[in-house]
């Protein structure tokens, strides 16, 4: 029942195509940074991960979970902490390991499915901030994490949490990881690959005995960098039983708190099976929104006080009464 198919987004006209809707906000986007106050969560496994929080322990709180390769420092973070903290709510955001400014200690890093990281800060907010509410909002690779934490185990959520939003989310990363390996998304996978090169050159440096760097060089798609060396790292045997198992799209049927899910029609790094209507149909709690235009967490919006329609969006959508 929840299919939205009427979005109120409109891309400004000068601004055509989803690769431009993409690249425009990721190069030209500038947002002060309101997150400032830091902390290094220590994990049980002797592992870390470092938050940054904002607000000033009101009751609600929103916990921002970024994108591949991004940081708490992305624009699209601090934009959507901004708008929250505009409408009432504190803010924690978290760099996934190994994405603040140190590597982290392990040879493991982060994964597109590692919802126990999720889970860790969760926790840890609940214990150390009054919030009566949590909100979850995620993008691309974070809103992957955020849907399957959802609907991986519902019954063991926390009863603090209330709604969750994401936007462009790569549902089904095999779907997902063919349409970036295409000639035209060239762009999008040689930057990722050049930043995920260079963690696996750190971690070599930490982890000599470990690591093969070998033929490094040479690998130009996810499906070669997954194979060699995220599935091995993280207990899969390889970059399909990796994307199967991580895949937010088959937690979906299960979510039971009211979330949305957006993506856009021209979102240049999803294919048709990141589309997940049918789910959308059966679903009394999972809310589906397809703008015709966005392109990949980008949305760009003008004349609203520098507040891009994701955040205008997700302020709607957490505040609808239950």
């Amino acid at each position: 029942m929840p299919l939205i198919q009427q979005s109120s987004y409109r891309a400004p006209s000068w601004l055509p195509g989803g690769h431009t809707q993409t690249i425009y906000p990721a190069l030209f986007r500038r947002v002060p940074h309101v997150t400032r106050r830091a902390e290094r969560l220590e994990l049980p496994d002797g592992d870390f991960i470092d938050l940054e929080w904002a607000g000033n322990g009101g009751p609600r709180l929103a916990i921002l979970s970024h994108g591949l390769e991004a940081n708490t420092k992305t624009d699209y973070i601090q934009g959507m902490a901004a708008a929250m903290l505009r409408r009432g709510w504190d803010v924690l955001a978290w760099n996934f390991r190994g994405c603040s400014h140190e590597p982290n200690r392990l040879l493991r890093m982060y994964h597109s499915g590692a919802t126990e990281d999720l889970h860790a800060v969760i926790s840890h907010a609940l214990e150390n901030h009054p919030a009566k509410s949590v909100d979850l909002i995620g993008f691309s690779l974070g809103g992957n994490l955020t849907l399957k934490y959802l609907g991986e185990r519902p019954a063991d959520l926390p009863p603090q949490i209330h709604r969750a939003v994401v936007f462009s989310v790569p549902c089904d990363l095999a779907c997902s990881s063919a349409k970036l390996s295409i000639p035209s998304n060239r762009i999008y996978m040689e930057r990722f690959l050049i930043a995920m090169r260079s963690k696996v050159r750190a971690k070599k440096r930490l982890f000599p005995d470990q690591l093969d760097l070998a033929g490094l060089n040479r690998i130009r798609t996810f499906q070669q960098f997954d194979d060699r060396y995220t599935a091995p790292i993280h207990g899969f045997l390889d970059a399909a039983d990796y994307w199967k198992r991580n895949s937010s799209r088959q937690f979906i049927p299960s979510i039971t708190v009211p979330t949305l899910l957006v993506n856009a029609a021209n979102d240049p790094f999803l294919g048709p099976r990141c589309y997940p209507r049918e789910e959308s149909v059966a679903s009394e709690h999972f809310h589906f929104e397809i703008p015709a235009t966005g392109g990949h967490v980008g949305f760009p919006t003008f004349g609203t006080g520098g507040e891009y329609w994701p955040e205008t969006r997700a302020v709607v959508f957490l505040m609808e009464p239950a």
